[in-house]
């Protein structure tokens, strides 16, 4: 141990024992990621939030890259919402929300955004929640655990992924019920680990990449495996700046770069060397209609990559 620096360790690792066992849940540690970003923002802080607000739709839900409302965008609304410490439009929304019921007939993916939607809703007014429904939502996200004990959007799926156990365990979370047979769940996640220390989506391919790596640490990492994922993490750094899909991904997006930096930052990795390379990669995605491009040939800006520029600079201001 370095002199002088115990009080740094000790934070270090108290950060890995967060994330590895999920001391806060996954929605508050993302939003209070991202409410740091205005420090980095600045006088730019209020164009954001008025783009924000307008990508809501009448009907109170949040627009898609195609302007309809769904949930997966309003989740990303609401969340960049939060973090700029905007009120919640609840009167417009929450009938949007339950409009959606328990989430009968929904994907996999959108059910969880029903969870995260309602969780985000209730922190605010628990009174908004239905509790006679968690059990059809919990039993609906069940109906995509695969064969040897992980998640899968699709049902029936001899494996999981580890962006289905991402959403599973953030769902429980959201429905404030644990996570059954976590266990199995973590198990699923190791059939995905490659040798580099780093994880896969998706089985048999074995081809690391950033976002399953960063999903996985927030999910099972432990804290000799988010040290080794941490290493390998930034490898994915691009000299450009920001952060590559996989190694074999020829430019860095936006969503690699946020979550890339959220999973080094919790986990308290230092990012000093690659601070300033990703604040000039995001400077070059930003645009003056107040969002933010997913990468360089991208040219719509929606609210989901509005988070993820918010989840990257409070990342990089943490």
């Amino acid at each position: 141990m370095v002199p002088g620096n115990s009080g740094r360790t000790r934070a270090a690792l108290a950060a890995l024992r967060r994330l590895a066992f999920g001391a806060l849940p996954l929605r508050h540690e993302i939003i209070q990621a991202a409410r740091c970003a205005p420090r980095l923002l600045g006088e730019s802080t209020p164009l954001l939030l008025s783009f924000v607000l307008r990508k809501q739709n009448a009907d109170g839900g949040f627009q898609d890259r195609a302007g309809r409302s769904d949930l997966y965008y309003t989740v990303f609304g609401l969340q960049s919402l939060l973090a700029l410490k905007a009120p919640i439009p609840v009167e417009s929304v929450a009938p949007y929300i339950a409009s959606f019921g328990d989430g009968e007939g929904l994907d996999f993916v959108h059910l969880c955004c029903l969870a995260r939607c309602r969780a985000l809703l209730g922190d605010m007014d628990a009174s908004l929640l239905r509790t006679t429904s968690i059990k059809n939502m919990a039993r609906c996200i069940e109906a995509h655990r695969a064969g040897n004990g992980g998640y899968h959007p699709v049902p029936g799926a001899a494996h999981g992924t580890a962006y289905a156990a991402f959403l599973a365990l953030g769902a429980y979370q959201d429905l404030q019920i644990p996570l059954p047979n976590r266990r199995d769940s973590a198990n699923s996640l190791r059939t995905l680990a490659t040798p580099e220390g780093a994880w896969a989506n998706e089985c048999p391919a074995k081809i690391a990449s950033t976002n399953a790596t960063a999903a996985s640490m927030a999910v099972h990492g432990g804290i000799a495996a988010c040290r080794a994922a941490g290493r390998w993490l930034l490898a994915q750094a691009h000299p450009l700046g920001g952060f590559r899909a996989s190694p074999l991904a020829p430019v860095p997006d936006l969503l690699s770069t946020a979550t890339a930096l959220h999973a080094l930052t919790s986990a308290g990795f230092s990012i000093a060397s690659v601070r300033e390379p990703c604040l000039d990669f995001i400077d070059t995605l930003w645009s003056n209609e107040g969002g933010f491009h997913g990468h360089w040939d991208d040219d719509i800006l929606d609210v989901e990559y509005a988070f993820y520029g918010l989840l990257a600079l409070g990342s990089l201001a943490r």
